[in-house]
């Protein structure tokens, strides 16, 4: 007897808080037998999901891969999609963030398709905007910024084109932040260009670390800044309620650099 058809769906667990799953990666997630999954942003989520009383039933599988190591290689990771679905169970890729935004959803999803696999991909809202965003940093903004490049710190970064009204988003970043920055500040870009880390976004050791191209590099070792951690490089870093006053040129003296995100206050901002 021939098993029945399974199907893949490629979910966006989003920056790691489970309000921002989207309702049809949830679906997917409460229909699903097996759930593979990342651990960036996709462990976080189940287990909010679980601590606000969500039932999963599926199976999980845990291929998530940390600094240099990987539990599962890539192929590998490929091949169970497959394999579990040719066996017919309805199967969930959880994936942190953006399936298409550094997450390799091109590739599982072209593994899946050649293979004669059913598979669909779940949009998931990026690291790259919303982490920016709960630190107060807006990618585009009025008379500030109109256009914006994602990219990785392993990238070549110096051949990234534009002043500091073109934001620059690194994600893994912090291993090669000293380099990035002296690779930015010799463009148009100058030295003094505003940039913030935004380490653990949403997750309880979140800490923004805001200054320029010529010091971030030194504040980040001084600080002891570590991964996972989002970078900004622009003028766009100076509406952060983070930022100390005077950046970049604007007025940002009502807010407080220490205060929750999100919480400006009437006491003078002080330098971080």
């Amino acid at each position: 007897m021939t098993a029945p058809a399974g199907k893949v769906w490629l979910v966006g667990a989003g920056p790691g808080d489970p309000d921002l799953l989207t309702v049809k990666g949830l679906r997917a997630l409460e229909s699903a037998e097996v759930i593979v999954a990342d651990r960036l942003g996709a462990r976080s989520v189940l287990d909010g999901l679980t601590a606000q009383g969500v039932r999963l039933t599926a199976e999980i599988v845990d291929v998530g891969k940390l600094p240099g190591h990987h539990a599962m290689p890539q192929d590998a990771i490929n091949a169970l999609l497959v394999q579990l679905a040719r066996d017919g169970k309805r199967v969930v890729r959880l994936k942190g963030g953006d399936p298409y935004v550094f997450g390799r959803g091109g590739e599982e999803l072209a593994w899946c398709r050649d293979a004669g696999v059913d598979a669909e991909v779940v949009p998931g809202i990026t690291s790259a905007v919303s982490v920016p965003a709960i630190a107060g940093i807006p990618l585009t903004h009025r008379g500030v910024a109109t256009a914006f490049t994602i990219a990785t710190g392993h990238d070549q970064i110096a051949e990234l084109g534009g002043g500091r009204d073109h934001t620059v988003v690194l994600l893994m970043g912090v291993g090669t932040l000293a380099h990035s920055a002296f690779s930015l500040a010799r463009g148009a870009r100058g030295p003094g260009c505003p940039v913030a880390i935004v380490e653990d976004g949403y997750g309880p050791a979140q800490r923004v670390t805001v200054g320029t191209l010529a010091t971030i590099a030194q504040q980040a070792a001084q600080r002891g800044v570590s991964s996972p951690a989002v970078v900004v490089v622009g003028d766009v870093v100076a509406l952060s309620p983070y930022a100390p006053a005077g950046l970049a040129g604007r007025d940002l003296t009502r807010f407080d650099p220490l205060a929750p995100v999100g919480a400006p206050t009437g006491r003078k901002a002080a330098p971080l």
